[in-house]
């Protein structure tokens, strides 16, 4: 029996650009869950606290807070898959017109994680209480 050998067709242009937006788009989906986790409760006490209005969390709060479990059970899992991702693009090379190979996007994607992290222990750490 031969074993049959099957070549990937060579990436068209929109493919290579849009090459590594997977860790782009986990954080995202991971800062979101995470907004939603410190909206409903860490968030406004944090701005408060600093003297800041906290108004504008009221409907964020109220469409996150019974969908709280849950995106307190998604939100890691997301933001350590844009990480996991993000680390793996830095191990390998960047096609020069992928979103992967653009420092700023890089930059950008990390701060987003970090963002996503401090919000996701205020949710955690404000869920409560």
């Amino acid at each position: 029996m031969r074993a049959s050998t099957h070549e990937a067709p060579p990436a068209t242009r929109d493919e290579r650009a849009t090459a590594g937006a997977g860790a782009v788009l986990l954080t995202i989906a991971g800062l979101a869950a995470a907004f939603g986790t410190a909206a409903c409760c860490g968030l406004p006490l944090i701005l408060a606290g600093l003297g800041l209005g906290s108004a504008w969390l009221i409907r964020p709060a109220v469409l996150a807070a019974p969908h709280l479990t849950l995106l307190l059970a998604t939100a890691p899992v997301l933001l350590a898959g844009g990480a996991a991702l993000l680390w793996r693009q830095s191990r390998r090379n960047c096609d020069g017109k992928a979103i992967c190979a653009r420092p700023a996007v890089r930059a950008l994607t990390l701060l987003c994680l970090l963002i996503g992290v401090v919000l996701l222990a205020l949710g955690y750490a404000y869920k409560d209480g």
